[in-house]
């Protein structure tokens, strides 16, 4: 289990992810004037973002890096592998990869059900 503060780190990593994936899909992916303007060349930072998010998302990246961190949290639980985990399936979930991401979520909540170690 985490302690106090690693669990407020947690919290503040997950909705920071969340609210950034969110940014990115409502205001530069689905945003139809920003992505006409990249589609006529359109040089900015943010029609860069654009392009690299939209092709790791048709190709499942999020997603599969969600599913492989959720795994790894699974076998070896830590607080650094969980936020990882928690974060990139916050991105899959967002930016459509909600398949493989779903997954990973569901293994992330599943590494919480184990006995607590006892101290000795």
């Amino acid at each position: 289990m985490p302690t106090a503060r690693q669990a407020n780190w947690l919290i503040s990593i997950g909705f920071l992810a969340l609210l950034y994936a969110l940014y990115l899909r409502y205001f530069g992916i689905e945003n139809t004037p920003l992505g006409l303007a990249c589609d006529a060349g359109l040089g900015t930072s943010l029609c860069l973002i654009r392009r690299v998010v939209y092709t790791l998302g048709a190709h499942l990246v999020f997603g599969w890096i969600a599913l492989g961190a959720a795994a790894i949290n699974f076998i070896r639980p830590s607080p650094a592998m969980f936020g990882f985990a928690l974060a990139a399936s916050a991105f899959g979930l967002v930016l459509y990869n909600a398949g493989l991401a779903g997954l990973a979520a569901g293994l992330v909540i599943m590494s919480f059900a184990r006995p607590v170690s006892e101290p000795e």
